[in-house]
């Protein structure tokens, strides 16, 4: 089975996406084809003659295997807003059975893969489907990535029982700071680390130009 993870936020805007480019920047020195995939992206960004989404461009700069779109990127909305909401709009429905098929034929041509999901662990899909729904379809380790800012903790622990209430395994989370002159930071770092109980694997400070490549992390060792 292709080594990988499910990277989550406590809401969006956390980071998710800086992280996911970090780990696939750090796991390529042990795995050659570390590959990245958002299956559902929202909002458009022009990109040559078409258009994608920012994060689906990230993940792909910091990827060392090129695969086709439609299997890194199967869903691609354009209205930044919750994917139901989104799909909706245009009158797609979001299949997840075909998010997972799509990650399975990613997989078999990539060594790692690192899932970015949507906003949050709950983020509705469909009528029927959420983000975490399709975590449980993938079974792949789950890393967390917590914003440290106000409402920071709270949403980092009811999102971790979510994810342990599925039976997912929570490999680590990572502490970003994504908006500067936080207080408390560092109070906020060290009650999440009693309480999650998992590694920390990395630690974000606010970065005003942020670079995947530079963030260091401290990988779990089944990972390697």
């Amino acid at each position: 089975m292709t080594p990988g993870c499910f990277v989550i936020g406590t809401d969006t805007g956390v980071g998710k996406t800086l992280v996911a480019a970090g780990l696939l920047h750090a796991l390529a020195p042990h795995y050659p084809r570390a590959a990245g995939m958002k299956p559902v992206a929202t909002g458009l960004v022009p990109w040559g003659d078409d258009w994608a989404c920012e994060d689906a461009l990230a993940l792909r700069a910091a990827s060392t295997v090129a695969v086709p779109a439609a299997l890194d990127n199967p869903v691609l909305l354009a209205d930044a807003l919750p994917p139901q909401i989104a799909a909706a709009r245009v009158g797609v429905q979001i299949d997840v059975a075909m998010l997972v098929q799509s990650y399975r034929a990613l997989a078999a041509q990539a060594d790692a893969v690192v899932v970015e999901g949507p906003g949050g662990f709950m983020d509705p899909l469909n009528g029927t489907h959420t983000a975490a729904d399709l975590a449980v379809a993938l079974a792949l380790p789950v890393v967390l990535v917590v914003g440290l800012r106000a409402g920071g903790v709270s949403h980092a622990l009811l999102t971790a029982e979510a994810i342990r209430a599925r039976g997912l395994e929570l490999a680590g989370w990572v502490a970003n700071q994504p908006e500067a002159g936080m207080e408390a930071a560092d109070e906020m770092i060290a009650c999440l680390h009693q309480r999650l109980q998992v590694p920390l694997l990395a630690q974000v400070p606010h970065l005003e130009l942020p670079e995947p490549r530079r963030l260091a992390f401290e990988l779990p060792a089944s990972w390697l």
